[in-house]
């Protein structure tokens, strides 16, 4: 399992993880989220989005994210997944499988490669359709969209 996250432009660092469960959800961001808020320069305003998976919204974790004073965008419970970096899993995935890792340290290895060298156009434009996206969303009411 990987946790990785991105802005406008570039992307964070990507990480293994052993499973993510509640209980080391806060190591994981502690160890993470501001380690990456600095290698993407994001300064003191940045808001993370994360869905509403239950350990993601965990009294621990939300108590963290409070105390550590981190900004969370406000997700609707039930929404459909909107969350851009689910693009980016996806293509990391699929360039991933391309090249056909045979094992779990070549795998893991691929990906950081394939992280590493995903164009920073493509970040750009994932955060540039997430008001379309959205927008759509609205206009279908919450039905299926192209995105």
């Amino acid at each position: 399992m990987l946790w990785g996250c991105f802005a406008a432009g570039r992307a964070g660092a990507l990480h293994k993880i052993h499973g993510m469960r509640q209980d080391n959800d806060v190591d994981i961001l502690k160890q993470h989220l501001k380690t990456s808020v600095r290698k993407l320069k994001l300064g003191h305003k940045w808001v993370s989005q994360m869905d509403n998976d239950p350990k993601h919204i965990s009294n621990v974790v939300a108590k963290w994210l409070k105390d550590d004073k981190v900004k969370v965008l406000e997700w609707p419970s039930q929404s459909p997944d909107l969350n851009p970096i689910e693009h980016l899993w996806a293509e990391l995935k699929k360039r991933v499988q391309a090249r056909r890792p045979t094992n779990l340290t070549l795998l893991h290895q691929l990906c950081q490669e394939v992280w590493a060298k995903i164009h920073p156009n493509y970040y750009g434009k994932l955060v540039e359709v997430y008001p379309k996206c959205l927008t759509q969303v609205k206009q279908f009411k919450g039905n299926a969209t192209k995105y």
